[in-house]
Parts: structure tokens; C-alpha cells; sequence
């Protein structure tokens, strides 16, 4: 995917509500500002921040651990973003958290280590967003035990 372009095209249908169109077969989404500004009938430009995020890596990792013929599978991500007001007073995204959990237990998987060092550098999105707003990324196998 390098040097491509991807182009989106949102729609107003109402208000604060988009149709957020992402061309060819890709079904439509619908965006929207919770209340009071719009009226929560979809996701907010910070949750869909948040699910770039988590897609992003997650998919770099799942990418990593499948070079190694590895399964982690099933994956499970949650990203959480801290809103508040800047120097100004504006609101703004201040900073994410990204949990990763892994399917199954880190002794079952190979080369794990080399991959965790490794995964959040090839993640398009997280790197591109971290140099504006501090990432931090934890993994966790299937038992909970903290492995980054």
C-alpha cells in the first residue's frame, strides 16, 4: 500500500449526522455527534478514531504473529480515548490507551517476543496518530498475564 491514495466521501443527512461513503463493495457507515450536538445514531469522529487505532494494531500484530505461522486468534481490542480541553479550552483527544488481548496463552506461541518489539512499528495508523496524540499499548495473552 504504499504510495496510494484512499479517499473517503461523507454525506450530510442531517445535522451532525454523515453517510460516510468508503467507495467500491465497502457498506456505508453513519457517523454522528452524540446529543446535544447531533442525536448518537452513529459512531463519533472519536470513536472512529479509537477504531482506526484498534484495527490498525491489532491487524499489525495478528500480520506479525501469522509470519511466524502463529494463531493468536481470537483477537480482542479496546482503545480508549482521554477527551478534555487543551490551553486553549478546546476539547481535544489528549491521549489513547490500547489494549490488546490475545486468543490464547503466550506459551503457545513462537517468536512472541521478537514480535512484540516489533508490531506497533508497521501499524500505519497508531504511528501517523502518535505523533500528535501519546499512544500507549499494552498486550495481554488469554490468561491476562501482561506481556508489553
Amino acid at each position: 500500500m504504499s504510495n496510494e491514495q484512499v479517499t473517503v466521501e461523507l454525506v450530510q443527512q442531517r445535522d451532525y449526522r454523515f453517510d460516510i461513503q468508503f467507495g467500491d463493495a465497502v457498506p456505508h457507515l453513519i457517523a454522528d455527534e452524540p446529543a446535544p450536538l447531533g442525536s448518537g445514531k452513529g459512531p463519533s469522529p472519536v470513536q472512529l478514531l479509537c477504531a482506526a487505532v484498534g484495527s490498525c494494531l491489532s491487524d499489525s500484530l495478528l500480520f506479525a504473529l501469522r509470519k511466524f505461522k502463529q494463531a493468536p486468534d481470537p483477537l480482542h481490542a479496546t482503545v480508549v480515548a482521554h477527551v478534555g480541553r487543551n490551553a486553549e479550552g478546546r476539547l481535544r483527544v489528549l491521549r489513547m490507551d490500547a489494549t490488546l488481548r490475545l486468543g490464547v496463552p503466550a506459551s503457545q506461541l513462537d517468536h512472541l517476543d521478537r514480535v512484540l518489539t516489533q508490531f506497533e512499528s508497521y501499524c500505519t495508523v497508531t504511528q501517523s496518530v502518535g505523533q500528535g496524540i501519546p499512544i500507549a499499548v499494552k498486550v495481554l495473552d488469554a490468561n491476562n498475564t501482561v506481556l508489553q
